[in-house]
């Protein structure tokens, strides 16, 4: 493995325990929040500039991907959604919907691979089955990054 996708793995994990304690208990000030956060991990907060990105992005965009995971969870209320799983939800679907630059085939297999260390069988299914909707409704190719 390349030391960049190594890297973006290790940001992938933070900003998803991240996205996790924020829809477990939302912070007033998500600056103060990071800053502890970035502090209390192994390597220097500059490591993880991929993981405050997608964090922000999530974050900002979170009403829309909840919006995104309503319409594509079919027969499954929201409210019942666990919050891990729906922290690995948001942060592929960030990464599927405004980061272009990343094939939607990557975040899906990223959040999979979190699903696996995280949560449970039946929330890899539950995710991967969410993720594999909204790749089909991107109408952009899944295997190639986009240049739009």
């Amino acid at each position: 493995m390349s030391s960049q996708f190594t890297q973006r793995r290790e940001c992938r994990a933070a900003a998803f325990q991240y996205l996790y304690a924020w829809s477990v208990n939302q912070p007033d000030n998500v600056a103060n929040d990071l800053q502890l956060f970035f502090e209390h991990l192994e390597k220097p907060r500059d490591h993880y500039a991929f993981a405050e990105e997608l964090i922000h992005g999530a974050i900002e965009h979170a009403t829309e991907i909840d919006e995104h995971i309503k319409g594509l969870a079919h027969n499954w209320e929201f409210e019942r959604v666990a919050k891990i799983d729906l922290a690995i939800l948001r942060l592929a679907m960030f990464e599927m919907l405004y980061r272009k630059d990343i094939p939607p085939v990557v975040s899906i297999n990223e959040a999979i691979d979190l699903s696996k260390q995280y949560s449970t069988a039946d929330s890899k299914r539950f995710i991967n089955g969410i993720l594999d909707r909204m790749k089909d409704k991107l109408g952009r190719d899944a295997r190639k990054p986009s240049s739009e």
